[in-house]
């Protein structure tokens, strides 16, 4: 119950820097909207965010965890032949790598948040997949309809966030067309599974017949994969699915975790979640143990092509907000995004695309362009080219499609 007691005292400390807001529009007698709570003040902005960055972690439990030693190059190298092996995958890095240098180098460098190729993924070795052959850089002509489905509790806090003008945006200059799925951030991954094959279902005429790409950032995962096990129908539209983050064996970190606690993001200012929403059972669709068992009881669609993005951060990228979790899962694995081990992003039977130096958030959860303060403390490495980033990735999948490998 610690965390629980933390994480209201976070909020109440949130609450109070809201109520001495000194911007007269703002009302005191109910929580801010988004917008409000960023026109306030940073302490309302900061309290925002020690909630949910407690929330994410998880586990505090009150006790401090050491940073555990990192494997030695030579026996994560062992690690992930073994891993390659035993999982099937196809090694595609190579490829990759070549691809996002290309984009970096030719579009990236007037893009928000760029570092080098060699500082935006790490190398493992042996590293394969490499093909020298040109990156194609047009306007694709595949007409992909990509849609996103995002992890727990982001519908909490989506619109402060406001992902619309970011990634999304850039990628359409290419004909990447990005959209985001309304899963229910705090229901289990079956439950999801049923939403986004009726998002499907549902889509206007004009989308019928486009080739449908899944990607699933973190949860979203696991609830992707059950939708395609669990809906023939939505199988057949789905050319690929593509894990970022993917808590494909789930996390340790659920183990010790409770619904109750993810319940906490309800009140989070300006939230459009509900625990009366969907099962209310997201966070046991996270253990280790319920998701080892679905995937040892369900076979993945042959039809549909599977890729794995790996975050790997490397310690001096992991933002503040987020060690404690890192050093807590370090202590099964050093080798971690901070909610999940690298292993455990990996999709059975799919292609390697690439371990990606940035932590669970910095892929995917643009914190610190909307909210400096923030960015600058709490999570102070947040920064990733995710527009260019996104962009390599879709060149890659459609390279990879086209070409039936």
């Amino acid at each position: 119950m610690q965390i629980v007691y933390a994480v209201y005292n976070q909020y109440s400390d949130a609450r109070r820097a809201h109520a001495s807001c000194p911007d007269p529009t703002v009302r005191k007698d109910r929580a801010a909207t988004p917008r409000e709570s960023i026109a306030c003040t940073s302490g309302m902005a900061t309290g925002l965010w020690r909630t949910v960055g407690t929330l994410f972690l998880s586990l505090l439990l009150g006790a401090c965890a050491t940073t555990p030693p990192e494997p030695t190059a030579a026996e994560t190298a062992r690690d992930l032949q073994a891993v390659i092996k035993s999982e099937h995958l196809t090694d595609g890095r190579g490829r990759f790598r070549e691809v996002l240098c290309t984009v970096l180098d030719q579009h990236g460098r007037d893009q928000p948040d760029y570092r080098p190729c060699e500082e935006a993924l790490r190398k493992l070795e042996p590293e394969s997949g490499a093909t020298n052959e040109p990156v194609a850089l047009g306007t694709s002509k595949a007409n992909y309809l990509a849609l996103l489905v995002p992890g727990l509790g982001w519908n909490c806090f989506e619109e402060w966030l406001d992902i619309s003008g970011s990634a999304p945006a850039y990628a359409a200059r290419f004909g990447y067309e990005l959209r985001t799925v309304p899963i229910d951030g705090l229901s289990s991954s079956g439950n999801n599974a049923r939403i986004i094959s009726e998002y499907v279902a549902s889509l206007p005429e004009k989308d019928a017949g486009r080739p449908i790409i899944l990607i699933g950032y973190s949860k979203g995962t696991p609830d992707i994969l059950e939708a395609v096990t669990s809906y023939p129908d939505l199988a057949k539209r789905v050319a690929a699915v593509i894990s970022l983050s993917g808590a494909v064996r789930g996390s340790a970190l659920a183990d010790d975790a409770s619904q109750a606690t993810a319940n906490m993001l309800t009140m989070v200012p300006g939230s459009k979640c509900e625990k009366t929403d969907g099962d209310n059972d997201a966070v046991a669709s996270l253990r280790p143990a319920v998701r080892e068992q679905w995937l040892a009881t369900h076979e993945l669609p042959t039809e549909i092509r599977y890729y794995s993005v790996v975050t790997y951060p490397a310690p001096e990228r992991v933002s503040w907000a987020l060690e404690n979790s890192y050093k807590l899962l370090g202590e099964q694995d050093s080798r971690n995004d901070t909610q999940v081990i690298i292993f455990d992003q990996i999709i059975p039977g799919s292609t390697l695309v690439a371990f990606l130096n940035a932590d669970h958030w910095a892929v995917a959860v643009p914190v610190a362009r909307g909210h400096s303060i923030v960015g600058s403390t709490l999570v102070n490495h947040n920064d990733y080219p995710r527009e260019v980033f996104l962009e390599a990735l879709m060149r890659y999948v459609e390279e990879d499609l086209s070409a039936g490998r």
